[in-house]
């Protein structure tokens, strides 16, 4: 997966947009003004690919102790997001889609019901 191709699936999430409110190196997309997912570019034009993804503290655990690739977010809270090293090999284009989805639904799910319901 590129970062074109990382960056066409995040916007094709209902009402995603991207932004560069930190700086211009760390691409922040998110769904009504909600983070879900970080991508500093630095990284991927140093061949070093991560994003950061929200994740449920469970499986956020479990996903660690599963691969390698998997770390408590850098610079985020280590509870409730995770980095993944893209670069490494390990991940998969479609699970790294599934973590996505799962990073967009956690922030959806945790917005007010009047926000939630202007996502259908």
């Amino acid at each position: 997966m590129d970062i074109e191709q990382l960056r066409e699936y995040c916007l094709s999430k209902p009402h995603a947009t991207e932004d560069f409110p930190f700086d211009a190196d760390t691409l922040v997309f998110k769904v009504l003004g909600k983070l879900f997912a970080l991508v500093p570019l630095e990284k991927w034009e140093n061949g070093l690919a991560s994003i950061n993804l929200k994740c449920d503290p469970d499986y956020a655990i479990q996903l660690r102790e599963d691969f390698e690739s998997i770390e408590a977010g850098w610079h985020m809270s280590k509870k409730h997001w995770n980095t993944l090293y893209i670069y490494k090999g390990e991940l998969q284009p479609q699970f790294i889609k599934q973590l996505i989805d799962h990073s967009y639904n956690m922030v959806v799910k945790g917005m007010p019901k009047n926000l939630r319901e202007t996502l259908h």
